[in-house]
């Protein structure tokens, strides 16, 4: 009868149980292993048979066969090294089979038997937790990812040896708790520019407290050198921590994509990517031969910056569209569907022009109207109204730089967005996308009221701007963050004027 241990497998962004079946049998001696297992898990016959015997475990002239289940999906990377060992151990009842049964293993594992840093860990603990094992048996290097789950147990080795030594002894495994007592955060995605080192715009930074304060979309239009780029990367330092639910959703991400160092836990801050202008729309969506998250979900539950936005190819910035408005992104394939979670704030910058200085009054433009045209119609109407706030970032005056003002830190700032967020919160309780940016179109007007004063000066500027629909509910959205951010009650005309001028904004289409 063959024996079966257990893994997981990565679909997306999520994992699935397999069943690591093995027979070993009469017959020409052989290493087989089937249920659509691609290179990098077929290769894995040659480190597991290597691995067994560099520890003193001769392999019988046997016929093995190893069945993965379920058998019609795919199973890639080197993560199934560790089960297919305990399988072959299992088998050759050098483990206990009862003991093999009771918990999920996974690892990447080397020649001599040494388990291997190894991503997708943290997906592959929540799945043990789900499907009720008693404990995940994992590579040292990913305690402290694993044990960021609660209620389960995690058993962590250094080598198959110490695996097999702890399955045949009375003593129990190594617990590793009280070195790890506090989980290990990433900090690297925290910005090192602090809003008081930025001279001026003023209206700027409300902006971007708004666009923090609401999880707003924004878009900088200026001449070159006026300060977009420093003003976006100050972002993330007004943005509050992640809580532990964003916490599991944007690590277990980052753990699928290999992109957890060793020994690191969960990330603590909002992540900030920012991708170069060369990128492909695959790389920035995700996708690709075997389907895995894009910047744009690397992004998720923090920012991506679109540094000259323009520069990008057209094809790419469509794709956009998706995830600005549903917070995921979906990739159709002949046999599947997939979707990745892909919810973020959008900050971008660009200049007026190809040159920079297209309505500068200091320097005259050097464009011809047809590049011009071309510069623009990189961003099309339908992506520039999924952008919530769209402001001009003028040149500062050299006179500015001397003066001796006080300016408020990032601290500061992100008080004020922290009481914001949650006065939303609690106006939304219950809601796991509480901001306003994300109110859902149909819920707009059942959860945000706007004063008889208001809607008229609204209705005045739907007339006024032509606003699609869109446009209409943005702004609508964007007066509830200032009124957050102003601790009202209700949303008022100053509020709503405040929005409507940071949404229709003459220096854009």
């Amino acid at each position: 009868m063959p024996n079966k241990v257990y893994s997981g497998a990565i679909n997306a962004c999520e994992a699935f149980l397999v069943d690591v079946e093995i027979d070993v049998s009469y017959g020409l001696p052989g290493f087989t292993i089937v249920g659509l297992p691609d290179a990098a898990v077929n290769e894995a016959r040659e480190r597991v048979r290597a691995a067994i015997k560099n520890n003193g475990i001769e392999l019988p002239p046997r016929k093995i066969i190893i069945n993965l289940a379920p058998a019609d999906k795919k199973k890639e990377g080197s993560s199934l090294d560790l089960p297919l060992a305990i399988s072959l151990l299992s088998a050759l009842e050098k483990i206990p089979i009862s003991f093999s049964n009771d918990f999920l293993f996974y690892g990447e594992m080397s020649l001599d038997g040494t388990l291997k840093h190894t991503k997708s860990v943290l997906p592959m603990a929540i799945l043990a937790k789900e499907k009720k094992f008693k404990g995940i048996v994992i590579p040292f290097e990913n305690y402290a990812e694993a044990i960021s789950i609660p209620g389960i147990s995690v058993h962590a080795f250094n080598n198959i040896k110490e695996i097999i030594s702890a399955f045949n002894s009375n003593q129990g495994f190594p617990n590793y708790s009280e070195k790890f007592k506090i989980t290990r955060k990433l900090t690297e995605n925290s910005s090192s520019i602090d809003f008081s080192e930025i001279i001026g715009h003023l209206n700027a930074k409300r902006a971007l407290e708004i666009a923090a304060s609401g999880g707003h979309n924004l878009l900088m239009n200026g001449f070159p050198g006026t300060g977009k780029t420093m003003l976006a990367k100050a972002f993330p330092k007004i943005l509050p921590d992640l809580d532990f639910d964003e916490s599991i959703e944007t690590t277990k991400i980052y753990s699928i994509k290999g992109l957890l160092p060793p020994e690191s836990g969960l990330l603590s801050k909002p992540p900030f990517r920012s991708p170069h202008h060369t990128i492909s729309d695959i790389a920035l969506i995700g996708g690709g031969k075997h389907p895995s998250p894009g910047e744009v979900s690397l992004a998720h539950n923090g920012v991506l910056f679109l540094d000259e936005i323009p520069e990008f190819k057209r094809s790419v910035l469509e794709v956009l569209r998706e995830p600005l408005t549903d917070g995921k992104v979906t990739i159709s394939r002949a046999v599947q569907t997939l979707n990745f979670p892909a919810r973020f704030s959008l900050i971008a910058a660009m200049n007026p022009c190809p040159c920079g200085f297209y309505g500068d009054s200091e320097k005259s433009c050097q464009c011809s109207a047809q590049n011009l045209k071309k510069y623009r119609q990189k961003i099309s109407g339908p992506l520039l109204d999924r952008i919530d706030l769209q402001i001009h970032v003028p040149r500062i005056d050299y006179e500015e730089y001397f003066k001796k003002c006080s300016v408020e830190t990032s601290e500061v700032i992100l008080k004020r967005v922290i009481r914001a967020r949650k006065r939303q919160k609690i106006r939304r309780m219950g809601e796991k996308n509480y901001l306003n940016a994300f109110i859902p179109s149909n819920a707009i007007h059942e959860k945000i009221k706007l004063n008889p004063e208001s809607e008229t000066l609204l209705l005045k500027a739907n007339k006024a701007f032509f606003l699609s629909p869109r446009s209409h509910e943005k702004i609508i959205r964007i007066a509830q963050t200032i009124a957050d951010l102003d601790d009202s009650s209700e949303i008022k005309t100053p509020h709503v004027a405040e929005a409507i001028q940071f949404r229709v904004n003459e220096n854009f289409l």
